[in-house]
Parts: structure tokens; sequence; C-alpha cells
């Protein structure tokens, strides 16, 4: 047999046929007889001559739901002399069953008329128990899924998609996505569906659908021959947990950042209003849309709307004009009047129907109106059983109102805010009690017809207790005369009035004008010790004397002994800047009372200027002792040629530009020529 003989290429054809499991048919539409091949009848389960050979032998060999349809089919291919295609199931001798898909077409006479039908059938039980095994995975996993065709309609939805889109198969089987699911259009849906589409690729993204829906979801769209495979997840609850997570941070995150700035605002001396602002500032958005603090202020407890924010900067100023009329417009019950009389958190479900009825028309309606206000929590700021004031916080009526966890956030942030408030007023009340003790005890110096004397005491611009810096000048009975610079160590009540303890025993000590500089220190030391003082202090004590001779020749002698201070400064009519001292002096006043004392001389000419000091002044966080030491020589020398009076505010000035960090004395003492 010839690779060209028909009868070779026949064979090889029935060898591909049977090779690939296709069984083929006959039916003469004439006779009747319906003709199988091996391969057909053994697909159907039956032994050679098993088979009737006839249309009611094949009928019978059907699977009882599928015969009519089945039939149906091969009348309509007979009918319109054209093809047949079905699938259907065959039941077996053994009683089991088996899909086939049958294939053919009608062939005519001359006349047009069906006279014969041909096709093959192949089993596909294999493929539909893999579907079945698909579409069993599909149907238990607790997933959503559903599969769309290439006109975005739907071919297949599992029992979760359908639980999850509120919608059945028979609604959406067949049904488009467009028209079933109308806001999509347009959607991060539509967006990506069509990318995966066009683009054969996997898309995975998250998405919000509107109600009735009303849900967040999580999905994966896969592209195929067919169409397009959908699997979503329903997120919302996981969202909303995410959102709870990120929520309670952001509150968590307020509350620390509120204590902060109190505390760094009002602790660095800045005042409550511009404090209370920044609190209104972070309040928003985390709490509500906007927010309004009130503040009581002065004797008589009035209170001032002093701080207001808008998370809409289109708004802020509406919400500034509210704060500024609103305590002047509102009855004496409205809510946050109550809250603050009451001391008690106020909630409020509908503010127009509270608050808008009892507005005057004019500015602070239409204000009142412009900001749109739904719900409110007013809380009183309580410390130490006082109210120092109120935080309003507002939502509109896009957001719901505060939950127990945001009220108790709020209410964390008002008592927060109120103990700051309240701390620093005790604090500066506590310190003005102090410094105004200090600055009794700092008498103005006298004024000798043959120097000039100026003295200062400033206290630190930060919010610190007054401390214990000290200053004195006085004339001795032999006319000399004493100038005296200290520092108690502490900063408080205590240190100011231990100060004076100091001052008025040293002056004492010293007037008698027979005890040299050193001297004075010793049994100022002794004293110190003897009386249980248990303080510690630094000092410098100068005496200018001058002898006959001297005031003949204009010359002036400085003598001092210096306690564990910073070093006295000597201006000289030259210009000249000298140190007294390249050290801290000896110890420190309190350590041990024995300590070995000197002091030291030198002879000046007229003119010349001697500056006293504490360490407020030349050290800081910001600047070395010694630095600032060769700072303060630096400016005494360019700053020579001014008045006294003008002297120590202008070293101030050029030293601490930005404000004292601890408080500063100083005694400055200029020598007429004579």
């Amino acid at each position: 047999m010839l690779p060209d003989d028909p009868d070779f290429a026949r064979l090889r054809f029935e060898l591909a046929i049977d090779a690939a499991g296709i069984g083929s048919f006959d039916w003469d539409l004439e006779t009747g007889r319906l003709a199988w091949d091996d391969q057909l009848v053994a697909i159907f389960g039956l032994e050679a001559d098993g088979f009737g050979g006839t249309i009611e032998s094949f009928a019978e060999r059907l699977h009882p739901d599928d015969r009519d349809r089945t039939l149906a089919a091969l009348q309509e291919a007979i009918d319109t002399v054209g093809a047949y295609d079905a699938e259907f199931r065959v039941v077996l001798p053994s009683g089991g069953t088996r899909w086939v898909q049958g294939r053919g077409r009608a062939l005519a006479d001359d006349r047009g008329r069906a006279v014969r039908l041909l096709g093959a059938g192949i089993d596909t039980t294999d493929r539909h128990e893999g579907d079945a095994r698909v579409s069993r995975v599909l149907e238990t996993m607790r997933s959503a899924f559903f599969a769309l065709d290439r006109e975005w309609c739907f071919t297949y939805v599992n029992a979760e998609a359908e639980r999850v889109l509120h919608r059945g198969r028979d609604e959406l089987l067949g049904g488009d996505i467009w028209e079933l699911f109308p806001a999509a259009v347009g959607s991060d849906f539509e967006v990506n569906y069509r990318a995966a589409m066009e683009g054969g690729e996997e898309r995975v993204f998250e998405a919000y659908y509107p109600p009735p829906l009303d849900a967040w979801y999580e999905v994966r769209a896969w592209p195929g021959p067919d169409g397009l495979s959908v699997y979503f997840l329903d997120v919302t609850e996981r969202r909303a947990a995410e959102q709870r997570a990120r929520d309670s941070a952001a509150r968590l995150s307020l509350v620390a950042e509120v204590s902060a700035l109190m505390s760094a605002w009002l602790g660095s001396g800045g005042a409550e209003e511009p404090a209370l602002q920044r609190v209104a500032e972070a309040v928003v958005p985390v709490l509500g849309d906007w927010a309004i603090l009130t503040l009581s202020a002065g004797e008589d407890g009035r209170m001032r709307d002093v701080a207001s924010w808008h998370r809409d900067p289109a708004l802020r100023a509406a919400a500034s004009a509210y704060a500024d009329l609103r305590l002047a417009s509102i009855p004496p019950d409205a809510p946050v009047l109550r809250a603050l009389h009451s001391g008690r958190l106020l909630t409020v479900d509908d503010v127009p129907a509270a608050i808008r009825p009892t507005l005057p028309e004019g500015e602070v309606r239409e204000v009142f109106d412009a900001l749109a206000p739904r719900t409110a929590v007013t809380l009183p700021l309580l410390a130490r059983g006082r109210t120092l004031g109120a935080l309003s916080v507002y939502r509109g009526a896009d957001r719901p109102a505060a939950s127990a966890e945001e009220v108790a956030a709020a209410r964390e942030v008002a008592d927060r805010v109120a103990l700051a408030l309240d701390n620093a007023r005790l604090f500066d009340q506590q310190r003005r009690l102090a410094e105004a003790l200090q600055r009794s005890m700092l008498t103005a110096p006298p004024q000798p017809d043959h120097a000039e004397i100026v003295v200062r005491y400033q206290p630190a611009v930060e919010a610190a207790q007054v401390g214990g810096d000290w200053y004195d000048a006085f004339l001795q009975p032999d006319g000399a005369t004493v100038l005296v610079i200290g520092d108690v160590v502490g900063h408080d009540t205590e240190a100011a009035a231990t100060m004076g303890q100091l001052r008025g025993m040293l002056r004492g000590i010293a007037y008698r004008g027979d005890v040299p500089p050193d001297a004075v220190l010793a049994e100022l030391d002794a004293a110190v010790d003897a009386l249980g003082m248990r303080t510690m202090a630094t000092a410098v004590v100068a005496r200018v004397e001058q002898t006959p001779e001297q005031r003949a020749a204009g010359t002036t002698t400085l003598r001092w002994s210096n306690a564990g201070h910073p070093p006295p400064l000597l201006l000289t009519p030259d210009g000249e800047v000298h140190t007294l001292g390249t050290e801290r002096g000896q110890l420190m006043l309190g350590v041990d009372p024995g300590a070995r004392r000197s002091s030291a001389a030198v002879e000046v000419p007229r003119g010349s200027t001697l500056l006293l000091y504490t360490d407020g002044l030349v050290e800081g966080r910001d600047l070395l002792l010694d630095d600032g030491i060769g700072l303060l020589g630096t400016a005494l020398a360019r700053l020579a040629d001014l008045p006294l009076e003008r002297l120590g505010d202008a070293l101030v000035a050029r030293l601490r530009p930005e404000g004292l960090q601890d408080d500063v004395a100083l005694v400055a003492m200029r020598l007429h020529p004579q």
C-alpha cells in the first residue's frame, strides 16, 4: 500500500480518529438505519452487537433529563438541512453516566430534502468531571467569584458572589455587569476590568461600591480567552478595623502632641492664647471638623473664646468670626455655658436645633450657617476643682457623632490642657511672688559724689522659678564703697529668702569698714555653718578705697575676694577690659567653713568702670562659661562709650538677644574723675 493510495489515506484518517477517541455515525433518514462505528459503540459502553441501529435505540441510551433537548437538536438539523451540535449524558449498561459531545451535518438530495445525517461523538466525561470539581470548589469557597464573557455578561456566579452582591444566579447569569451595577461605570471597577481585558494582565485593587452594597472589596481580575474571571472579598470590616486602628493611633498621638506643645510653650514663658491656638490646630481634624477653645480670664471669671480652627481653609475665617461673636450672642443656658458652669461634659446631637434658634439675626447666624455644624462635644477645662475654660469640638453632617473612644480622647486632651494651664498659672504666681520678694530686698544703690553706681535685676524670660541672684552696694563709715554680687544655689522662693538672709548678714559684717573682703566672706561662711542654713552660694565682695595720695594722683584701689563666682571685669578709660582673676574664685560659700580665703587688689585710674554680674549672663545651654566671659569682655569694650545707665541693658541685649535663660543681676560702678 503506497502513501498516495486512497486506501492508505483512509486508514491513516481512521487511525487518527481512533487515537482521538472519536466515534462516528451515519443516519440514513430514508431507511431509518443508524450506523455506529466501533469507537462510538464503545463510548456508549455497549458490545459490538449491543446497539439496535435505530434512532430509538439511541434515544433509549440518553439520560432522561437530556433526551428531549438532544433529539430536538437532531430534528432541527434535519429540518434546516444544517449542523447538529449537542452535548448530553448517556446511561451506561452499568448504570453510570457518561458525557458525550455530538456534532454532525444533514445532507440533502437534489430536491434539497435531508436524506442523511453524518456526524461524530467524543467522550467529554473527563472535562465535565474537571469542570464539576472546579465548580464544587468555587461553590464551597468562602470567596466570591464570577466570570464575565467578552461582552461583559455574567457566565458564572458562585454562591458566595450571590450573597455578597445581594443578587441570585437567575438575575445575574446572562446579564450585563454595567447594567446590573451602574455605579461601577466610571469607577475603579470599570477602569481595572477593562485594563485587564485589554492588556491581558491580572489586576489587583481595592474599591468601594456605594449603597445598596455600601462595601469595600478586594478584587483580583484575571483575563482569559473567554473573558474575565473575578475573585473578590468583602473587606469592609477589615478596612473599618484598620481605620479604627489608625484613628486610635492618631488620638494617642494627639494627646501626646498636646501635652508636649503645652509643656514647651507655657514652659518657655509663652502666653496662654497662642498655646491654645496650637491646641485647636492639633485637635482638628482628629476629633472634629472644627474647634473653639474658651478661656476664663480675670478675677471675675469672664469667659472668652481665644482660639479656633477649621479643617477647611476656606472656613477658618468663619470659625474665627463665630468665636468672636458667639459668647455675646448665646443665652445663659447655651451648651458651652452649661458645661462651664456645671463642670461636666456636654454632647449636642443636633446643634442647629439647639443653638440656631437662640442666635440673633445677622452676622453670627450667617457664619453659623456657613459652618453648618451637626453634632458637638463641649468639655470643661478642669484642674484642681476649678473651671479654667472649655474645649468645643464640632462635626458636620457628613461625619458621624463622636464615638465613646473619641469623646474619651477629647476628655484627655481637655484634662491635659487644663492641668498645663493651671500649673503655668500657679508657677507664674509663685514666680511673681518670689520676684517681688527678691526685688523688695534688692534696694537702690547709693550715689556718692565721686562715682556712679547702677544695678540691674532681670528675671529669665522662661517660666522658671526665680533664683537667688542678688547685688548690694553701700558706703562704709570711712567713705569706702562696697559692691557685692552673689548667687544662691536653687530656683525657688526658698532660694530668694536665703539670698535675703545672706545679703543682710554680709552687709552687717562688712559695714564696720575695718574688715577686708576675704575676711567678710570667711565670717559669712562661718555664720552659714553656725546657723545651719544648709545652703551654698557664690559671691564677690569688692571694696573701692582711696588714700589721700591716690586722690591727689587720680587713682583708686579695687580690693576684692571671690567665692566661686564669675570674675569681675574692669574697663579702663583707654577702653581696655581686664578680667580680675583668671578663674572662678576660691571655694563657694556653704561647702567648708574653714576654707582659706584671700583678697586681691589693683590700683586703677579714675574714669574706670567695674562690672560685677551673675552667671545667667555668660552661661547657659548654648554658651560655655569661659566663652561667655570672653564675649562679655568684647561687648564691654565695644560699648564703653555708653552712659552707665544704658550699659547694663545693652550688655544683656548683646549677649542674650533671644532672652535670658536664667536670672541675671548686675552691679556696675564708674569712678568719676577727681
